[in-house]
């Protein structure tokens, strides 16, 4: 389900992107809606931004823009199966993002020994 929407080199599998998160090397989002998030936690260190306002929270010329977005830093976006944020990725590329992955449902990243929390 890890699928990079921007560059045509290998996949980052779902434990690789987990050690990129860990390093900091990449920003994890959630673009799932808030009584997901509530429902079933959050990968640790992601950064929760529901797909509706997730093109004004990424534009820099946005007031709502979250300075933790960079069109030079790597985003990888994941939901609950990977539906969202595959629609997130194109929002990223709109906006000129030029790094995006899909790393597809909250599943994916704790099968892959990514850690979730509760809120």
């Amino acid at each position: 389900m890890f699928a990079n929407m921007l560059s045509r080199s290998a996949r980052p599998s779902a434990a690789d992107l987990v050690a990129r998160h860990a390093r900091g090397e990449v920003l994890l989002v959630d673009v799932r809606e808030s009584a997901e998030v509530q429902a079933s936690g959050i990968a640790s260190g992601a950064v929760h931004v529901p797909l509706g306002r997730l093109a004004q929270v990424a534009d820099p010329r946005s007031p709502a823009h979250d300075p933790a977005f960079a069109p030079a830093r790597p985003v990888a976006l994941y939901c609950a199966s990977g539906g969202r944020s595959q629609v997130g990725c194109g929002i990223l590329a709109q906006l000129g993002y030029r790094d995006v992955t899909n790393a597809g449902g909250l599943g994916d990243w704790a099968a892959a020994g990514g850690k979730v929390v509760r809120v």
